[in-house]
């Protein structure tokens, strides 16, 4: 079977995407504004037809009977145990940090909130949103269409390099604001690649993994749980407060990436 090459694959697959989802948008646009509520069914209506396109491009493109198995949708009662394995690791890795930066006095912990129970089930909500999301776009299609084209560790490469770098599409000021957060966003986006492949191809790992850190972190940023006290830099805890794009996070991340690294080129 003869395949186009990947660049042409994904403007192919994205301007289709973008062409289906246009006229709808814009309707929703000029009859609802913007922000709110209408942003919310924008994107939500934008994934629905990137699922859609998804399916149909698994069989028509790469002749898939079962395009979203194809992608990492599979496993069964595996796929469960896989994200529930997942999201407490990640709420284990941002509790770990902050329990650390605790410990050496680098943040101070505040008291509960009387609405820190909404903060944290709208923080399940968006882990879980988010985490689905990504992962089935990032991990899912384009890590399988970088796959075909490329050797795996250049695909796994490549992958967050994109990863990271569609987490810009900001104005510039907003870019030369969170420019250090860059590398700790690839990291993240290899560890969730090599997380697939360590758990067999399924994205639920990944998928609970990216989740279960957009929760904790939720938790503890809008809960308000912690403050710092200025004792360490912000290069060491993170700039702007976040934690990616901090010495502690990055290298926090980088044992959990050599961790995966480990199992996966010792597989049999």
């Amino acid at each position: 079977m003869i395949r186009r090459p990947f660049w042409i694959r994904v403007f192919s697959f994205a301007l289709t995407l973008l062409l289906l989802w246009l006229p709808l948008g814009l309707s929703i646009y000029f009859f609802w504004g913007e922000g709110g509520a209408a942003s919310f069914v924008n994107m939500g209506l934008l994934y629905l037809i990137f699922m859609l396109l998804l399916r149909v491009w698994g069989q028509r493109v790469h002749h898939q009977r079962s395009p979203f198995m194809f992608y990492g949708l599979k496993g069964g009662w595996n796929f469960g145990r896989d994200a529930l394995l997942g999201w407490l690791a990640g709420v284990f890795l941002v509790a770990l940090l902050f329990a650390i930066e605790g410990l050496l006095g680098w943040v101070s912990w505040q008291g509960l909130s009387d609405r820190f129970g909404l903060v944290l089930l709208d923080g399940v909500l968006t882990g879980v949103a988010v985490g689905f999301a990504e992962e089935l776009l990032f991990r899912g299609w384009l890590l399988q269409e970088l796959e075909l084209e490329y050797q795996p560790w250049f695909a796994l490469l490549l992958n967050g390099l994109i990863f990271a770098a569609l987490h810009y599409l900001h104005p510039l000021e907003v870019i030369l604001a969170t420019w250090p957060q860059f590398f700790g966003l690839a990291l993240l986006g290899w560890i969730l690649s090599l997380s697939k492949w360590v758990f067999a191809g399924r994205l639920g790992f990944p998928m609970g993994l990216h989740g279960g850190l957009v929760w904790a972190y939720f938790g503890v940023n809008v809960g308000q749980l912690v403050t710092y006290t200025g004792v360490a830099p912000e290069w060491l805890t993170g700039i702007n407060g976040n934690p990616i794009a901090g010495l502690m996070g990055v290298g926090i991340l980088i044992l959990v990436a050599l961790g995966f690294s480990y199992r996966v080129a010792t597989a049999p």
